[in-house]
């Protein structure tokens, strides 16, 4: 009788370390489905077409991240500053929502390496009188709230101590104030910023010059506690690159001289 009690035990102990062992990424190959956050007033990275379908670089990347992980794709439209709050809730798997990977954001959430490269650029109401990134100094200028420009943005406006800085929730809602003139400029990426000049939706605006700040790296994200699929996160970032795919990608969303994804003097 102790000897079966043993035995019972140690199976039983056993199935609850392969169970303590499972992770999310276990979770999402068992569910059939993979959710991403992604930002869908972002052109060229996250957008509608005109059947209200998702598209952009940051849709197809996470079809082919599902793909690799033989689920389904579930893109989950999140607003920039409602990225984070999606993952900690648990209405999402994995981020996918062209994330610049600060050390404040890591200390909620784990990031992958990056999966994608940004250069700032300014763009500006074309009676602002605005020609380039110093000329702002003494403006009203604003960008999406949270976003890694609107940071340094807002940051320089406090040391020029001359100007206005205003938060905007959306990307659209910044090109349509900058359009209307509530705006006189604003610091976004190159990408976002051609997009939006080209749409014609927003008249009036100009891409003026490039912004000095640092290259915006951005990465996949998930929480930080999920090795396993952390692991995969940056295993698969190394594989798109490697196989051609990112290449592809940039190509069709954006064109151009692909950015490279490694930081200069040092590693990843």
């Amino acid at each position: 009788m102790k000897k079966t009690t043993t035995i019972t035990a140690l199976i039983a102990g056993i199935a609850m370390a392969g169970a303590a062992q499972a992770d999310k990424l276990d979770d999402i190959i068992s569910s059939g489905k993979l959710r991403c956050a992604v930002v869908l007033d972002f052109p060229p990275m996250g957008s509608r077409d005109a059947d209200n379908e998702p598209v952009g670089f940051d849709v197809d990347y996470c079809n082919d991240l599902a793909a690799a992980l033989g689920v389904e794709a579930e893109i989950v439209e999140t607003p920039f500053p409602e990225r984070i709050p999606a993952l900690v809730s648990g209405r999402v798997d994995v981020g996918v929502a062209s994330t610049s990977d600060t050390l404040e954001r890591a200390k909620t959430v784990g990031f992958s390496i990056p999966y994608f490269a940004f250069e700032m650029a300014v763009t500006a109401n074309d009676e602002a009188g605005i020609s380039s990134y110093e000329d702002m100094k003494g403006h009203t200028v604003g960008a999406v709230a949270g976003t890694y420009e609107a940071i340094a943005l807002e940051k320089q406006i406090e040391e020029w101590g001359d100007g206005t800085f205003r938060p905007y929730q959306t990307q659209a809602d910044v090109f349509l104030a900058l359009s209307q003139g509530q705006l006189d400029a604003t610091v976004s990426t190159s990408t976002v910023a051609m997009a939006n000049v080209k749409t014609g939706n927003f008249p009036g605006i100009s891409v003026v010059g490039k912004a000095p700040f640092d290259t915006d790296y951005v990465a996949l994200f998930t929480n930080r506690n999920e090795y396993g699929l952390l692991n995969y996160l940056n295993l698969f970032v190394n594989q798109q690159i490697r196989s051609g795919r990112y290449d592809e990608l940039y190509e069709k969303w954006v064109g151009g001289d692909v950015p490279s994804l490694m930081v200069p003097n040092a590693y990843r």
